[in-house]
């Protein structure tokens, strides 16, 4: 074959590879995948926690009370997302992320199989097993998602197209996860169901280990470049010590828990994790706010990073309600037969994502429509509104319970969860996203990943704040639901106005001070 052949076909390879998945780099396709099943495995366990928990001990369940239950779910969802920040700071400078992905995916799936053999061997294994989950995914989460970064090369137009793609596995994993677990649920096979979800895991690594890898491999060298995900700096040196004395703390904690020579009280550590987590966000905006290496525009920015995240532990201390409240209600007083069909009350967390594969391309449709003719609302405004669409949601849950508590009534009718979800995801599509891409914006050089973790500390503490309402959802508390709906409906109204009234006064000043700074280089 001549030079100028080989050149051809070795242009054409590159040209297959580079737009071999929906236009997108082939190894999205795989990446797709692995983050899809590892999606699947999650929230395969994620809506059957709460439940089994409270179901009794004759039933299979574990027979706590909703307070506890909840408080437990909370740490585990809360501690899954701060275990974010060192996930992503230990593949930064220790594994790189393609060895940190893969370690997190064996913890993971180890965690799985715990909770699916906790069955035989007891409760200590299964909680073992979320705890392997939580670091398992401190290091996945970041790490793929640094991977599919790293497919596409500054300015290239098809990263948020690339990034919607993945945003879309995620969903469909959800969706597929909650339809399956739930007929396990209804048949009291609870360890089947967790099983199911230690399956999907199993899928989704060795799909990275003999799939991904190979493509990601052969991706960069027909590039010509550094796999920068195999690569890691050594700044920091016995990272390793570190991390395994860690990790013998953490197993004398579990023995002494287990024993029963410490006690354990579960919404006392929510509580206090919650302060905690809200103290060292407080603290840090503090301390950069008196900075002097900050000049008075990053000041401003940081300004608006901070009412964001309060905004967004607000919104997710209310959209973090499906796997405990929403889950409770659905499971006790909604009126379950369909058409003559008894649904499975688990179904009820599959029209979140089902919602989303909906509706995110419409969404987006909307905001390049308004984009074009000068209306997109600015970021403060979208988040506003998703907050009042989240409040909405709520409004009807409020008459969704008083529904039930009126004499003589029976069990609520479905379409209040439906309606219910609906606003809430509509409310998710106009606040996450924008909430993401405002960190990143608004970060000052240098301090982009910090925001990230902080941002995700919000999440966690709505997790955490979700965990003490969802506990109220209770036989001998359910005269105060409508009470706990409106507060939830309040505090989201409340929030979004404040935000409505600080957006324009604020773009303002962000736009002048942008401009001084233009104008002074």
């Amino acid at each position: 074959m001549s030079t100028q052949s080989k050149s051809e076909a070795s242009a054409a390879e590159l040209q297959a590879l580079d737009n071999g998945f929906m236009g997108h780099p082939a190894p999205l396709r795989s990446l797709f995948f692995t983050e899809m099943w590892e999606r699947f495995s999650y929230y395969s366990i994620r809506p059957l926690l709460v439940l089994f928990m409270v179901a009794t001990v004759s039933s299979g369940g574990f027979g706590f009370d909703e307070v506890t239950a909840s408080a437990i779910y909370g740490i585990f969802a809360g501690s899954l997302y701060l275990a974010a920040v060192p996930g992503g700071w230990l593949a930064d400078n220790w594994l790189g992320q393609e060895r940190a992905l893969w370690w997190g995916s064996i913890v993971i799936a180890l965690g799985h199989l715990c909770i699916a053999l906790s069955a035989m061997f007891g409760m200590t294994l299964f909680f073992v097993g979320l705890i392997c989950i939580v670091l398992g995914s401190g290091l996945f989460k970041t790490c793929i998602s640094v991977m599919v970064g790293a497919l596409y090369p500054k300015g290239d137009a098809r990263r948020d197209g690339g990034f919607t793609l993945f945003y879309m596995g995620i969903n469909i994993g959800a969706l597929l996860a909650a339809l399956i677990v739930g007929v396990f649920k209804e048949k009291g096979m609870w360890h089947v169901g967790f099983g199911v979800g230690g399956l999907g895991m199993l899928v989704s690594l060795l799909t990275y280990r003999f799939i991904a890898r190979k493509n990601l491999t052969r991706y960069a060298q027909a590039k010509g470049v550094d796999a920068e995900w195999e690569q890691s700096n050594d700044q920091y040196k016995n990272i390793g010590r570190w991390v395994g004395g860690f990790i013998a703390l953490l197993v004398a904690a579990v023995l002494l828990i287990s024993t029963g020579m410490v006690s354990f009280n579960p919404e006392m550590v929510a509580e206090y994790m919650t302060y905690i987590i809200a103290a060292v966000v407080i603290l840090y905006f503090a301390i950069m706010f008196i900075s002097p290496r900050l000049d008075k525009t990053d000041k401003l920015r940081l300004l608006i990073c901070f009412i964001l995240i309060i905004g967004s532990t607000l919104f997710w201390s209310s959209f973090e309600q499906q796997p405990t409240s929403f889950n409770l209600f659905a499971d006790r007083y909604t009126d379950l037969n369909v058409m003559g069909f008894e649904i499975p009350s688990i179904w009820f967390q599959s029209l979140n994502p089902l919602f989303i594969l909906i509706l995110a391309p419409i969404v987006s449709i909307i905001w390049v429509k308004l984009g074009n003719r000068g209306l997109e609302p600015s970021s403060m405004a979208k988040f506003a509104l998703g907050m009042l669409l989240a409040a909405a949601g709520f409004a009807l849950m409020i008459f969704a319970s008083k529904s039930i508590l009126a004499p003589g009534a029976g069990l609520a009718s479905p379409l209040w969860l439906v309606g219910s979800l609906l606003l809430l995801t509509l409310g998710e599509l106009a606040l996450s996203p924008v909430g993401l891409s405002s960190m990143t914006k608004l970060a000052p050089k240098g301090m982009q990943g910090q925001m990230m973790g902080l941002f995700f500390a919000s999440i966690a503490m709505g997790n955490l704040v979700a965990a003490f309402f969802g506990g109220h959802v209770s036989a001998d508390k359910i005269e105060g639901l409508p009470t706990l709906f409106t507060t939830m409906t309040i505090f989201l109204v409340v929030s979004a106005v404040i935000l409505l009234v600080l957006a324009k006064p604020i773009n303002n000043m962000l736009q002048k001070s942008e401009h001084a700074d233009e104008v002074s280089q």
